[in-house]
């Protein structure tokens, strides 16, 4: 008689035997849930210690992480070409994670996650400003279509903007802007070198805000920073993966769903139930969202900005 395989072995082949296409979705939908779980992890370490620290020991913690890789690439592979960008990412990365962390103290998850959203949307408008690409007519509707749905989640003239908040709308600026560095350091650095400088810089800056907060974590709270540093990691890298076996635009759909996660999340564990208009106003903002990758992509197939599409542009 045949041994029955271990269901971890079964799973293993399932994946390995799926198209790149398949894999790719499987991969991005583990790097989704992680990060949601990550979130709610990040809520519960900040129960016990400051938010800052929490900051602080995400980026202590990962680059532990991380070092069996830098010692199985080398330092060559990680060294520094454009330091300037790097210090300038290093900067706003941080004030994007300090935002980010804390709104998630503050604000429910599910409205944290549905005005992160609207990241694509200054990605595009920051792009247009600063690296002079040409933004077309139907993507400035689109634009404008993401602010009218983050406005409908803030509903601003009803609760005002709460400094939660605001620190949700300042963590997806910054991290756009970030996204654009990036952009712009992958000309002349390797992946490898934007996301572990990334961490390692990030430790003195976070470390600086975290001091005159300091307080040494307990058992439990150990064991959540753990498990953000292990689960962000793994993440981040499951995404990456999934984002070079597939075209962009094919997977852009599929990360709404952490809308629900994080809302179901946020239901069992903290006891939040997110309104009608969160889920209405992120769904607004995700389309928008949408239609603008599915149009940069079309843009990026043609060798001339211009070409394609017939459409009035400014």
């Amino acid at each position: 008689m045949f041994k029955k395989q271990p269901n971890n072995l079964k799973i293993v082949r399932f994946f390995l035997l799926q198209s790149a296409q398949t894999k790719a979705i499987i991969l991005n939908i583990l790097s989704i849930v992680l990060f949601s779980i990550m979130v709610v992890l990040i809520r519960k370490a900040s129960e016990n210690l400051h938010v800052l620290e929490v900051v602080f020991f995400r980026n202590l913690l990962a680059l532990i992480v991380m070092l069996p890789i830098i010692r199985s690439i080398g330092m060559t592979a990680i060294k520094m070409k454009n330091t300037k960008l790097f210090f300038m990412r290093a900067f706003v990365g941080a004030i994007g994670m300090i935002a980010g962390f804390t709104c998630l103290t503050l604000i429910p998850l599910a409205q944290a996650t549905a005005i992160s959203f609207s990241q694509p949307l200054f990605i595009t408008i920051g792009a247009t400003l600063f690296l002079g690409e040409i933004i077309k007519a139907r993507r400035i509707a689109a634009i404008i279509v993401g602010i009218i749905g983050m406005l409908i989640i803030v509903q601003p003239g009803f609760n005002g903007f709460t400094f939660g908040i605001i620190l949700a709308i300042i963590s997806a600026l910054a991290l756009s802007i970030n996204a654009l560095i990036v952009k712009k350091l992958t000309l002349t650095d390797t992946p490898q070198a934007i996301i572990i400088w990334m961490v390692i810089m990030l430790i003195p800056i976070t470390l600086t805000t975290a001091i005159p907060v300091w307080q040494w974590p307990n058992f439990q709270t150990w064991l959540y920073l753990w498990g953000i540093a292990i689960l962000g990691t793994l993440a981040h890298f499951a995404w990456t993966k999934s984002y070079a076996m597939a075209e962009i635009t094919s997977l852009e759909p599929i990360g709404f769903i952490k809308l629900p996660i994080i809302a179901l999340l946020g239901w069992m564990i903290f006891s939040e139930i997110p309104g009608t208009w969160t889920w209405v106003g992120g769904l607004i903002i995700f389309m928008s969202t949408i239609y603008i990758s599915h149009r940069e992509t079309k843009a990026a197939d043609s060798l001339k900005p211009n070409d394609g599409a017939q459409e009035p542009k400014l």
